[in-house]
């Protein structure tokens, strides 16, 4: 049985956001961006929705949106832990957190059984993009075909500082390749800066960027675990800083033709929280988007 599941990456620090920003009110209910993000999958067709978080969160987690949507969509949580790697992995003593969103995927594993989601947990995407996902994942019978939801760029990006964003090339509606970046504004160009330190390059404002919003087929998570274990042997000398990025995983896949990735753009609104001074902006938006009817006073 097909069960889409949304699947919601909330491990993060929020370091650059000063605080656990997954948990942070956008409303006068007190709801956060995740709320809004469950209301939207279950409009659009998912059955179950699960919070990759750290185990310490799990109450609050419980406490304020568990308690919220239990009723109306099958809740589970899974632990993204620094210590679920491979046999042969030696944690550094000065390793501080998780190995990035592959592994925050794997840490969810076997609770997936059908197409699945992954989002953010700190990113509004939108009624439109949760849409796209269900039909892609109910319709797409090739079992090694997956989809991104892309946004442009300058309805993407901060006016506080750089972004993290996956720059995506494209033929047509398929996704050639993924390149991940530090994104900003400079000198009044957008300027794409490689994780993997090559050489900066200037993008249009409206170039697609991924925003860590993907359908996946369930086939996907041996693929996971087989990148993530290539990973950690490859990087057994820098496992003090290594992180294990989907849109990595997604460029190497794709480089290799063992994927295929398409890319729908959706129409909906993006809102996001990498400062802390978005937030005022984000529940400004959110005001206007119920005013306009898109959502109703009260979501739940």
């Amino acid at each position: 049985m097909n069960e889409l599941t949304l699947v919601v990456m909330a491990a993060g620090m929020g370091s650059r956001f000063g605080g656990l920003k997954q948990i942070t009110p956008v409303d006068d209910d007190n709801n956060f961006l995740i709320d809004y993000s469950v209301y939207d999958a279950i409009r659009s067709g998912f059955k179950k929705v699960i919070f990759i978080i750290k185990k310490e969160n799990l109450e609050i987690f419980k406490e304020t949106i568990g308690k919220r949507i239990e009723s109306k969509i099958k809740v589970e949580y899974a632990f993204q832990e620094m210590e679920n790697v491979p046999e042969f992995v030696t944690i550094p003593n000065n390793r501080l957190k998780p190995w990035g969103t592959v592994h925050a995927i794997l840490a969810a594993k076997d609770l997936i059984h059908g197409g699945f989601a992954v989002i953010n947990a700190d990113d509004f995407y939108g009624y439109d993009s949760y849409k796209i996902l269900a039909e892609f994942l109910n319709d797409e019978k090739n079992k090694d075909s997956h989809i991104a939801i892309p946004y442009p760029f300058n309805s993407v990006d901060s006016k506080y500082g750089f972004v993290k964003r996956g720059v995506l090339y494209l033929n047509e509606d398929n996704v050639e390749d993924i390149v991940e970046c530090n994104v900003g504004y400079e000198d009044n160009k957008v300027m794409a800066k490689p994780l993997n330190g090559d050489t900066p390059f200037e993008i249009e404002p409206t170039h697609p960027v991924s925003m860590n919003m993907f359908g996946f087929q369930e086939s996907i998570l041996k693929d996971f675990e087989d990148y993530f274990t290539n990973f950690m042997k490859e990087n057994l000398e820098h496992l003090d800083t290594a992180e294990s990025l989907i849109s990595e995983f997604l460029q190497d896949y794709l480089r290799s033709k063992k994927i295929t990735l398409k890319s729908r753009t959706s129409s909906g609104l993006w809102l996001g929280m990498t400062y802390k001074e978005d937030l005022e902006e984000v529940k400004q938006n959110l005001e206007n988007l119920k005013k306009s009817g898109e959502y109703p006073t009260h979501i739940w």
